[in-house]
């Protein structure tokens, strides 16, 4: 049975040995019979009217967006997250891949999952993007701070919205990147695909098949969830692009009928199976068919797509937690 080390959003006091936890503490089926006949989960089973003030036009992407940035900024200091040091036993490809694999964080925020990527595997190079600058400046100060060449020289950060721009050109052309990489002096607010080939040279470069695909791996972890539902598939289609042929794509998120899915009241919600919270930032529960549909439907191939289901304890008030997380892999085909 496959295990997972430590827990998303569990108690953040410690940081002594790592718990381990089953990944089905218990059944997915089960929990859902439970919460679908319970009169007390009803508002979160009714089918969702939309209003005009819910639509996810552009101005709705930005708001979302800036309601992150506020987000990390109001938590880039102490420990409110821990590391995501499981990742490599979840998905061990990271710990076997090959010299210099290139991996896209796709949402890096403080760096919870670059950090023990970088330092996992010295074969790695990561590649980060968040949709702060003041989030992208913060985490590469936090690399620096390591004191540790080998990391500070595989660590790229960068900014990129997915919920409203493209990846910059240089992540699929191994010419745009190196100029990218000779312009590191520079603000990272300041690298930006403009800043690097305009959108008609893009387009010339694909056509020519210069542009196929330039990084090995993605990482989605936490990350998909923050964005509008409508907006998803064109995100997805965009992570596609930029995976080079044979790639994956590593997903983790939210799972239907999680414990902070059920705390949400009834005037949270923003749409079916999703929720805004009181600080403006969205998050999104999935079951396995939308996911499956989100990606097959962008082009992948699902390799692996289940339900993680831990059960684990707050330590401050004694009460049992049920999370529930969807763990992905999906291939760019051959």
């Amino acid at each position: 049975m496959r295990r997972t080390v430590g827990a998303e959003e569990g108690d953040k006091e410690e940081e002594e040995a790592e718990a381990q936890y089953h990944s089905k503490d218990f059944e997915w089926e089960e929990l859902r019979a439970e919460v679908e006949n319970d009169p007390s989960f009803c508002q979160h089973l009714l089918p969702f009217q939309p209003t005009s003030t819910s639509s996810s036009s552009s101005p709705q992407a930005q708001s979302d967006s800036d309601a992150w940035k506020r987000f990390h900024i109001r938590h880039s200091a102490g420990k409110f997250f821990k590391e995501r040091r499981y990742l490599l036993k979840e998905f061990p490809e990271l710990a076997s891949c090959n010299e210099n694999s290139k991996v896209l964080e796709v949402g890096c925020g403080n760096g919870s999952t670059v950090l023990p990527l970088l330092r996992g595997n010295e074969n790695i190079i990561v590649y980060a993007c968040d949709c702060s600058t003041e989030t992208v400046e913060r985490v590469k100060e936090i690399i620096d701070a390591s004191n540790i060449i080998s990391i500070k020289q595989r660590f790229h950060p960068f900014y990129c919205d997915l919920s409203i721009n493209r990846f910059p050109t240089w992540l699929a052309c191994n010419q745009c990147r190196d100029i990218y990489l000779q312009s590191q002096h520079k603000s990272i607010s300041d690298v930006t695909m403009n800043n690097i080939m305009d959108s008609n040279n893009l387009y010339l470069l694909r056509e020519s098949g210069c542009c196929n695909g330039g990084v090995d791996f993605i990482t989605l972890i936490f990350t998909l969830s923050a964005i509008p539902l409508q907006t998803m598939p064109v995100s997805i289609k965009e992570c596609f692009s930029v995976l080079k042929p044979g790639g994956l794509l590593l997903f983790r998120d939210y799972g239907l009928y999680d414990m902070t899915m059920l705390r949400f009241e009834l005037e949270k919600r923003v749409g079916f199976r999703e929720y805004m919270r009181s600080d403006g930032t969205r998050s999104y529960f999935f079951c396995l068919d939308t996911v499956r549909d989100l990606f097959v439907g962008a082009g992948f191939t699902e390799l692996e797509l289940e339900y993680c289901c831990i059960k684990s304890v707050n330590r401050r008030n004694g009460k049992s937690m049920r999370r529930v997380w969807v763990h992905g892999k999906f291939q760019k085909p051959l």
